[in-house]
């Protein structure tokens, strides 16, 4: 293990160790993502005795800053690009209410046992008599080689005592594409109720970090299968089964937005992107009717969607800002591109599409693209056909009519000194019909053409031009 203790701090960490009689060593996920082939900056040190002191000691002697967190008994330095986190060795016991634990002095066989899991708990010793030495008395190197994520102790007292690991081992099985122990499953289950202790914030962030998967279903399967989904986002547990009636049934639509889910994550990595494919179609439930000669529907499904956006999220947290705001408009416009592709395709609608979606037009077809979550092959070409058409469509009509971002050349400011008005209704209508011409192809997109256009229409109801335009 020498050979991946290349950089300097390990050095001075293990004279230090060596000089003060200490026992160090590195622990946690830099040991096991050596082992994963992945770069770690973050490195966790654990100590046998005071931590502050061994880490304030490094701090001298590389000649760098540590910030000390008593409250935690943590302190933490920066050198050379990367972070070290220095702790003493402890153990934990829980109460049943509280995830804060009640932290006592502890070996380094305690502290392993601390751990989530045991690919969590190798450690690498420090000292310069051991150096370089794995100590993985769980078992952890082997379920790595199995991919397998399991806990050093029983699971359903590791659960319990922490119940935001529960989420976690979905969370690392989803990221590290690995499967969860079926003891560790069963414990989730029975515990599942526990998770109503752990604060939403670091739900949500556990949430986010599967989102942020490669393929965010995993995580999601194993949310819904143990039932935490149930109790941490209902609404998407809601989008599960089918519904029969005279023999005809609807797509699953909880699968159906997986599918989404992972068609869009393998082409971004964009966060807010992955949650409007995970929302498109979180009103589907609500809309679900059966129409005798016709089968299932879900009219209006994406407005009310739209609609439950910023609920969804002020209930998980997330932030009610532009990303909020740009999920509800991927919600609410991602059926106008596959209506369009099913139809004639207008001008006057791709203008109403460029001017709605704006600069967020790209990332819409991105998400219209990943909706396309059928089998039939037939089916896959003929729509993938109809949105190339779509897009040319949409790049011709915007090198054309320049509608993206687009605001009418005649501002209401325009109208009111054109006829002496003052803000008001008369105002608001010219606007509109001015939009609504343009959009319609009616009038040319030019301050001239909109400018003749707005006299007329102000003369219709009895306007006078008071002012001459510039």
């Amino acid at each position: 293990m020498k050979q991946h203790l290349k950089h300097p701090v390990f050095k001075t960490i293990s004279r230090l160790a060596g000089e003060q009689q200490v026992q160090a060593y590195a622990i946690g996920g830099f040991v096991r993502d050596i082992f994963l082939n992945r770069p770690s900056k973050d490195i966790d040190v654990v100590v046998l005795g005071n931590g502050i002191e061994f880490a304030e000691a490094t701090g001298r002697a590389l000649n760098t800053k540590v910030a000390v967190f008593k409250n935690f008994g943590t302190a933490m330095l920066r050198y050379r690009e990367v972070e070290v986190e220095f702790v003493g060795a402890r153990k934990e016991s829980y109460r049943s209410d509280s995830r804060k634990p009640i932290v006592e002095n502890g070996t380094l066989e305690d502290d392993q046992k601390r751990r989530d899991f045991t690919i969590n708990a190798l450690a690498i010793a420090l000292h310069p008599n051991e150096y370089g030495q794995l100590i993985d008395p769980f078992g952890g190197l082997q379920h790595l080689e199995q991919q397998l994520i399991k806990t050093p102790l029983n699971p359903l007292e590791t659960f319990s005592d922490d119940p935001l690991r529960m989420m976690r081992a979905i969370r690392f099985a989803s990221q590290l594409d690995f499967t969860i122990d079926e003891e560790a499953i069963n414990a989730i289950k029975a515990q599942k109720e526990r998770i109503r202790i752990v604060s939403q914030e670091r739900i949500t962030d556990e949430l986010n970090k599967i989102m942020l998967s490669a393929r965010p279903s995993a995580g999601f399967n194993y949310l819904f299968d143990t039932g935490l989904l149930h109790l941490i986002f209902p609404q998407v547990a809601a989008l599960h089964g089918v519904e029969l009636v005279n023999g005809r049934g609807h797509k699953d639509n909880f699968y159906h937005t997986l599918q989404v889910l992972d068609n869009i994550s393998a082409t971004t990595t964009d966060l807010w992107l992955r949650w409007a494919a995970l929302l498109h179609d979180i009103a589907k439930p609500a809309t679900k009717r059966f129409e005798p000669g016709h089968g299932w529907t879900f009219h209006g499904h994406e407005d009310r969607g739209a609609r439950w956006v910023p609920k969804l999220f002020a209930q998980l947290k997330l932030p009610l800002n532009e990303h909020m705001k740009f999920v509800q408009k991927m919600v609410q416009l991602h059926m106008r591109p596959i209506v369009l592709a099913q139809e004639t395709i207008t001008d006057s609608a791709v203008r109403r599409l460029l001017f709605d979606a704006g600069n967020d037009t790209d990332n819409l077809m991105l998400l219209c693209k990943a909706d396309i979550t059928t089998k039939n092959e037939y089916k896959i070409k003929k729509y993938r056909q109809n949105f190339e058409l779509v897009q040319q469509k949409l790049k011709d009509v915007e090198e054309r009519d320049r509608v993206r971002n687009w605001q009418p050349p005649v501002t209401g400011n325009d109208i009111m000194q054109l006829f002496g008005l003052r803000e008001g209704r008369e105002v608001g209508i010219i606007k509109n019909q001015i939009r609504e011409a343009i959009l319609e192809g009616d009038i040319a997109n030019t301050y001239e053409a909109a400018i003749a256009f707005t006299i007329q229409k102000g003369e219709e109801i009895g306007l006078k031009v008071v002012a001459k335009s510039n």
